[in-house]
């Protein structure tokens, strides 16, 4: 019985994680442990408060007006939240019965399809984040392989889910030529992905990995500039490109 969610903390006003002004929920736990993560607190799987879903559903009433007028809703991430997926698919389904509000789902992708199911079917956005295409690069960034989240992003594509892709631009790590063209071809392949968002590494969370006693795998790792974020934008698009066209005509 899932009658409570790990909850790490809340943003009522997120801008950044769908369309709209949206309420964002971050859940407590995740596999991965990511070398630029700026939320490390959130990897325990013990931590942060329970709550019920009328708890959270009680926390997100107030602004409700506030998301229905700007064409957002609610996003859960984390960590994970595909860890707690019964909880969160009843927090969607309230959601939508109660306020017709739009769903999001932020996810690393690494899970069973299957155990994400029911949470999926009342998700109407899922913003996937596609870290690395090589298998060992990927190992190397976040302590696990990817191939989960591969056949994820796929699982995704055969039910026709509206997904936008999201990959964090790491100078020296995941901005290679060859890393980009594997990454444009494999979303051109999927054809359900509505948006590519590139988003520059950013060194805000580091202060977290101090305060837990943790080296910070990345440090002396420099921010991309604007010509290095458009450099990438053109490797991916051109290569999404050429596998949209060179995929048959019944699959686009």
């Amino acid at each position: 019985m899932h009658s409570k969610g790990r909850i790490h903390s809340m943003d009522t006003f997120g801008t950044v994680d769908g369309p709209g002004i949206r309420f964002v929920l971050f859940m407590q736990g995740c596999a991965l442990q990511c070398g630029y993560c700026h939320n490390p607190d959130t990897w325990k799987t013990d931590g942060g408060q329970l709550l019920t879903v009328d708890e959270v559903l009680a926390e997100i009433e107030p602004y409700v007006p506030y998301y229905v007028r700007s064409g957002g809703g609610i996003t859960v991430t984390g960590g994970e939240p595909t860890l707690q997926a019964p909880f969160v698919a009843r927090l969607f389904r309230e959601c939508k019965r109660r306020w017709g509000l739009h769903t999001a789902l932020d996810s690393s992708g690494f899970c069973d399809p299957h155990h994400a199911e029911d949470l999926i079917e009342a998700t109407d956005l899922v913003l996937l984040d596609l870290k690395l295409i090589d298998r060992e690069g990927h190992i190397a960034l976040t302590g696990q392989p990817n191939d989960r989240i591969l056949n994820f992003a796929r699982w995704l594509a055969d039910r026709k889910r509206k997904v936008w892709i999201r990959h964090v631009l790491v100078p020296g790590i995941t901005d290679g030529y060859e890393d980009l063209n594997r990454l444009g071809a494999f979303i051109g392949g999927l054809g359900n992905v509505s948006k590519v968002e590139l988003l520059p590494y950013h060194r805000m969370g580091v202060y977290k990995w101090a305060q837990l006693g943790k080296d910070y795998p990345l440090d002396g790792v420099p921010t991309p500039g604007e010509e290095e974020v458009r450099r990438a934008r053109g490797i991916v698009d051109a290569a999404r490109s050429r596998s949209l066209a060179a995929a048959p005509a019944q699959s686009r």
